[in-house]
């Protein structure tokens, strides 16, 4: 009996049998199998950012090789993440100031300059600056059902800069940014949110702290990831709520989200106990000390989750608020035509002739279509056949008005104005200053003097032309040469008040044009 010795079997090739004739190549992977792959490559596409952070760093200006460039990256991905909530963000400056006592470390000989430009050059890079949508790409291939070999792109982001409470820039992490920092590469948010609480309580019960701190901010983490993506789906509700299924989707997430944040919070409360058991028994300070910070972290985590779910029990109403406002909102108004701009002020130089023809094709396409005044049959027979309406004799009932005597609450009576006509009431020769006239109206009455400067007034800007037009013969005016009014009472110029005559032939002749 003879044996034969076969190496490593390609995964596309079949075994081969000592009397096979030929090697029979096995059709590609399906996709189930492929889908496995092309997640691993965009998992590992989201890594190579940071990676590239040491490769180009040799590009700066300077001497920045002592710079861990990726080890920068992580621990600002990771203040960001700890440091933005459900509603706002990180702020950038004090990232910048957070990642500094770390890069003064790898560096202390340097100034603080150098580490601030390090600092903002690596938060930068993660946002991707110097793209048009600020966001990497990555092409991997996969396998269609039939077998052909396809590329694709993927789009991610790690940083992104958003508009936080009263309009300031503020950084958020990506889901894709959370699964670097804590090396869960594209895993589902609930699953990895059990296992990360089920290895912390185990560690917890086993004394191992160092390894239970880790296990607590990976939780943290993933909590954080969780609260994003309602954040985004209620994102998109505001902007268009037909694009996010809220008849199937959104609410069996809701459900499902809820009831995680109940688990995990009576979760969370054990370890809490758990935690303060272990900080109080240990003997240890690096024990307490590790039990302490983890007090703090797992507080971090109930903070965090009751948020979350107060956010998701907004979620309902929000989309019922949203659906109303983008039902009934009005049309988006177009920007008008600027007449000015457009065409008046490009015909002034024509001539008329060149114009008219421009002005004739504008108005002729602006005036739109006409409809047709033809009447449909069927409208013109149900207003025939239609029966008139029953209408009483006399009408409907007339209410009762209920009439109130308004009040005279005139200053001034029909005398004092009287008075004051007849001190205004000047020869067409001889005008007179306000001065005088306030003076003879002071001597007949007390109140004559308010009502005589009133007219004055009016008659400083006196309206020819509607006195014109109403074929009045004469018309009270007031001119101001600059003298200062001498008055007890009132202060201002000393009008020259006077009577104008009208052209009454010029009236006459403008009339019998007009009729």
């Amino acid at each position: 009996m003879r044996f034969r010795l076969l190496s490593v079997r390609p995964p596309n090739v079949s075994v081969v049998t000592e009397h096979a004739p030929a090697i029979i190549p096995t059709p590609a992977p399906g996709p189930a199998a492929d889908e496995g792959l092309a997640r691993r490559l965009r998992a590992l596409a989201c890594t190579a950012p940071l990676h590239d952070l040491d490769v180009r760093k040799a590009n700066l200006a300077g001497e920045y090789g002592r710079y861990a460039m990726a080890e920068v990256a992580l621990a600002a991905i990771d203040l960001i993440t700890l440091n933005m909530d459900f509603d706002t963000g990180a702020d950038h400056d004090q990232v910048v100031a957070r990642l500094m006592p770390r890069i003064a470390a790898q560096g202390p000989q340097r100034s603080a300059a150098e580490h601030e430009r390090v600092a903002r050059w690596v938060l930068e890079n993660l946002i991707n600056v110097g793209s048009v949508d600020r966001g990497f790409r990555a092409v991997y291939g996969t396998f269609t059902p039939d077998g052909a070999y396809v590329r694709r792109d993927y789009d991610f982001k790690l940083v992104e800069e958003v508009h936080g409470p009263g309009g300031v820039v503020c950084l958020r992490t990506t889901d894709e940014a959370v699964n670097v920092l804590v090396g869960a590469l594209d895993t589902d948010v609930t699953s990895a949110q059990i296992a990360a609480e089920v290895k912390l309580e185990v560690l917890i019960s086993r004394g191992r702290l160092a390894d239970a701190q880790l296990a607590a901010e990976q939780a943290r983490y993933r909590t954080v990831q969780y609260a994003e993506t309602l954040r985004r789906t209620l994102e998109a509700t505001r902007r268009n709520v037909r694009a996010v299924d809220w008849l199937r989707t959104v609410p069996d997430m809701i459900t499902e989200a809820l009831d995680h944040v109940a688990d995990r919070y009576r979760h969370e409360n054990a370890i809490l106990t758990n935690i303060r058991r272990a900080r109080d028994e240990a003997e240890e300070a690096d024990h307490k000390r590790r039990a302490a910070e983890l007090v703090d972290i797992v507080k971090d985590c109930i903070r965090r989750h009751t948020q979350l779910q107060s956010r998701l029990l907004e979620a309902g109403p929000l989309f019922r608020a949203e659906q109303d406002r983008q039902a009934f909102a009005p049309a988006t108004a177009h920007a008008g035509l600027d007449l000015y701009g457009q065409l008046v002020a490009p015909l002034l130089p024509l001539a008329v002739e060149q114009a008219g023809r421009v002005t004739d094709a504008f108005f002729a396409h602006g005036a739109g279509l006409r409809t047709p005044g033809a009447v449909r049959l069927g409208d013109l027979i149900d207003l025939l056949l239609t029966p008139p309406a029953p209408r009483e004799h006399l009408g409907a009932e007339m209410p009762e008005p209920d009439l109130i005597a308004t009040p005279d609450d005139s200053r001034f009576s029909t005398g004092q104005l009287d008075a004051a006509r007849e001190l205004l009431d000047l020869p067409a020769d001889a005008p007179r200053r306000l001065s005088g006239l306030l003076a003879d109206a002071r001597r007949r009455d007390a109140e004559l003097p308010y009502l005589v400067a009133l007219l004055a007034v009016h008659a400083a800007s006196p309206p020819v032309g509607t006195a014109y037009r109403q074929g009045e013969r004469r018309l009270l005016f007031g001119v101001d040469d600059g003298t200062e009014l001498d008055d007890p009472e009132f202060g201002g110029a000393d009008l020259i008040v006077g009577t104008a005559m009208l052209d009454a032939a010029g009236m006459a002749a403008d009339r019998t044009e007009a009729a």
